[in-house]
């Protein structure tokens, strides 16, 4: 359950980026993973904004995504449930770290350790099947 929350909470954020009206929690997240806080990142762009949005829904949809794994096929598959979800969050981890560091936002990846530790927590241990 706190898997799909971590995950799916960074996507309202993201969609709320979509509109200049609401986009500041998308910007100030930005600025803040990219630290330092400086306010150097801007939702000014068009194409930031539809990234935005692609960013919100894929986050949203795989947190709702977990969420249901959690309720539908972790009691009949527990430990396959767990390692599917693992391998997401771990993918996730490895892409948007090497991300972060190639676009020159490397306390992302450093960032991405703690969202890790929380997101992944008991999904360390095996299962009781």
């Amino acid at each position: 359950m706190v898997t799909a929350i971590v995950v799916a909470s960074f996507g309202p954020v993201f969609f709320f980026g979509t509109m200049p009206s609401s986009s500041e929690p998308a910007r100030w997240t930005l600025d803040f993973l990219s630290w330092s806080v400086d306010a150097a990142q801007s939702y000014e762009a068009p194409t930031t904004r539809f990234l935005s949005a692609l960013t919100g829904g894929f986050l949203f949809g795989w947190g709702i995504c977990i969420f249901f794994l959690r309720q539908w096929v972790y009691d009949k598959a527990p430990d396959e449930t767990r390692k599917a979800v693992l391998a997401g969050v771990l993918s996730w981890f490895v892409l948007d770290s090497m991300g972060s560091i190639a676009s020159g936002n490397p306390s992302n990846a450093f960032f991405n350790i703690i969202v890790l530790l929380i997101a992944v927590g008991p999904l360390w241990r095996p299962a009781k099947g």
